[in-house]
């Protein structure tokens, strides 16, 4: 197994083994550039804080891709954000990307940003200084629709070995908000309107890629499975 579907995978069971979702849907992805399926997407249902689960694989040796992500959503009213994991190898070039999604405008709630992201503060500044890590190339836009504590980085086979601690006290602390709850109540209609950006085709140009891999009608089911909680 490679190293970003094994960090995938572990990351993806401890969720599962967590909270009480439920597989919905599991079907093959298909390309015109290979006769087999290129990769799959899963999605897992639950009535709790923790609403849906989306994961998603892409594989095709012949062009060197190897991605897989994992959305975790809350309710559409919770104040729990999002958690998210990329993890990428292109070729030899490995790449990752970890956050938890704000839920309300951080730049006017002190006690969210306390509570819900001071305690990665250390963690955060720890892994932006290691060895074998490097920026990925995202646009500002980009970068305003994710949290102050995202960390998106490419990396190299050593450094996105070590990265699975990282991903595990993001995965810890998410979950135990998730348990215990926050004190803030955002709203369905922002989170819909946010959720429209972040895959937003116009905002992130991966979008144009999956569409030359998948054909456009089975592009938008990945993205309308990201963007809507039915």
């Amino acid at each position: 197994m490679s190293l970003p579907a094994a960090l995938s995978d572990t990351t993806l069971e401890k969720i599962l083994a967590r909270f009480a979702v439920s597989l919905a849907e599991d079907r093959d992805l298909t390309s015109p550039m290979s006769p087999d399926p290129v990769g799959g997407i899963t999605i897992f249902r639950g009535t709790g804080t923790v609403v849906k689960v989306v994961n998603v694989s892409l594989v095709v040796p012949m062009i060197g891709l190897d991605s897989h992500m994992i959305f975790a959503f809350t309710a559409p009213d919770s104040g729990v954000p999002h958690f998210t994991l990329d993890s990428v190898a292109n070729g030899e070039n490995y790449a990752f990307h970890l956050d938890l999604i704000p839920r309300i405008d951080l730049a006017t709630s002190l006690d969210y940003l306390d509570s819900v992201y001071e305690p990665l503060t250390a963690l955060y500044q720890e892994v932006r200084g290691r060895e074998g890590l490097t920026p990925a190339h995202l646009t500002p836009r980009q970068y305003a629709l994710m949290s102050p504590w995202m960390l998106v980085n490419r990396a190299t086979a050593a450094a996105f070995e070590g990265i699975g601690d990282a991903v595990d006290a993001y995965l810890s602390h998410w979950a135990a908000l998730v348990e215990s709850g926050v004190k803030a109540e955002g709203t369905a209609a922002r989170d819909a309107a946010h959720r429209e950006l972040l895959f937003s085709p116009e905002i992130d140009p991966v979008w144009k890629q999956t569409v030359r891999l998948l054909g456009e009608e089975q592009s938008e089911s990945v993205r309308r499975a990201l963007v809507s909680n039915d």
